[in-house]
């Protein structure tokens, strides 16, 4: 059994959190920002002293690659974000990426040759961005974001993504580029804080992820009648804000009926003309669903809108929708993830085999190369926020177990 130096890690862990420390006590290092400049410099110069050869491709992922000894063809990648949510934990991101690092780090001090070439990767843009482009880097390696799209892209200030990349070494003229490069990626591990109370609530410190759960999301638009506040009287009324509240409790009561880990969520809401004194004739909210099944998903979302098409012809109002985003449900590659297994056995590390609830970078890399997770316990489910955390001794248990997959990795896969 091989492990990591774990106050090495920890100490990593404490240094990277001081880019983008805000006075809330959180971090904040939105991609493209200055304090995400400073990082990827910091990340960039410990990648070299470890004498990898590095690359940034077109849309400013950050690569680190470890030669193997050529006996088997492609490369076994690992990494994930660095970038954070505005007043974010110190996990989030970067305790994959440094972990993926302090691997490379301990598979060099061993003196172990690779039969693959080990590379490690900083996703640019992971968490959502004022771009409305979230896992940006991955979804853009992987061929998901074409040219066009990324070339049109502006935030809004109308500042272009394009210029944005240059300030980290981005290029938009060499996005096509990244077509070659993906050719060569053969497996993708990412660890991950959970971000949830599943691991805590039975237990355990670790799990191993075999899929990701669909997405869909619509902007929801509401239309009532705005009217006086006090001289309307309460049968008169086509109040859109009173609509909408009952709409929201509908989601929470058709999705807490389910018996999966289907959930339901309403959220960013837009009221107008949102003044006191007048009755609310207009509400833009964003609806999203997360399931593991997308017939399940299909069902639940069928069965939401029939429920608001009552509320609405009874309360008075009309509603329409925009798709925002329809993403099906991942499934992570059965022989990765049983390496992992086994490796966990191997190691003495108990764990639960269980789909993420949320969206990563490895969601993409599944279409490209055999994806797996490895998730680490959150203390309180706590994530995107300053109480995020998981302990120095989850962290060990997982990172012995993904150091271990991946010399299994390295052997197996051919």
């Amino acid at each position: 059994m091989v492990q990591i130096q774990l106050p090495r890690l920890v100490e990593d862990l404490q240094n990277y959190a001081a880019y983008g420390r805000d006075e809330r006590g959180g971090i904040t290092r939105p991609s493209f920002s200055p304090e995400d400049l400073e990082v990827r410099i910091r990340f960039i110069e410990e990648l070299q002293e470890l004498g990898l050869d590095i690359t940034i491709d077109g849309i400013a992922n950050i690569w680190g690659k470890l030669k193997g000894n050529g006996k088997k063809k492609g490369s076994i990648v690992i990494g994930s974000h660095l970038d954070t949510v505005p007043n974010g934990g110190k996990y989030d991101g970067a305790l994959g990426t440094l972990v993926a690092k302090e691997i490379i780090r301990t598979i060099i001090e061993k003196n172990i040759i690779l039969d693959h070439d080990l590379e490690i990767v900083s996703f640019t843009a992971e968490e959502s961005n004022d771009f409305g482009l979230s896992t940006l880097g991955s979804r853009a390696f992987v061929g998901k974001l074409s040219e066009e799209e990324l070339r049109i892209a502006a935030d809004s200030k109308g500042f272009l993504l394009s210029e944005a990349l240059q300030t980290v070494d981005g290029d938009i003229d060499r996005i096509h580029e990244m077509a070659a490069m993906r050719e060569e990626k053969k497996v993708f591990v990412e660890m991950h804080i959970e971000q949830g109370k599943r691991l805590e609530s039975n237990g355990k410190s670790v799990a191993i992820i075999n899929g990701l759960v669909g997405v869909y999301r619509s902007k929801v638009t509401v239309i009532g009648e705005a009217n006086h506040s006090g001289t309307t009287m309460m049968p008169h009324r086509s109040d859109a804000l009173t609509a909408v509240a009952e709409m929201i409790l509908a989601v929470e009561q058709i999705c807490g009926e389910d018996k999966t880990d289907l959930v339901g969520t309403v959220g960013k809401l837009d009221v107008e003309p949102n003044a006191v004194n007048i009755i609310p004739g207009k509400v833009d909210f964003v609806l999203e669903v997360r399931g593991e099944c997308q017939d399940r998903m299909d069902r639940v979302v069928d069965e939401i809108n029939s429920k608001w098409n009552e509320i609405a012809k009874r309360r008075g109002v009309q509603i329409s929708q925009l798709l925002l985003q329809q993403q099906q449900p991942t499934k992570l590659d059965e022989e990765i993830v049983s390496i992992l297994q086994k490796s966990a056995d191997q190691v003495s590390v108990p764990y639960m085999t269980l789909p993420s609830m949320a969206v990563h970078d490895a969601a993409h890399m599944s279409l490209i190369s055999k994806s797996a997770m490895i998730f680490v316990k959150s203390i309180a489910g706590k994530s995107h926020c300053p109480e995020e955390h998981s302990t120095s001794e989850d962290i060990k248990l997982a990172s012995t177990v993904m150091l271990n997959g991946i010399l299994a990795i390295d052997q197996q896969i051919d």
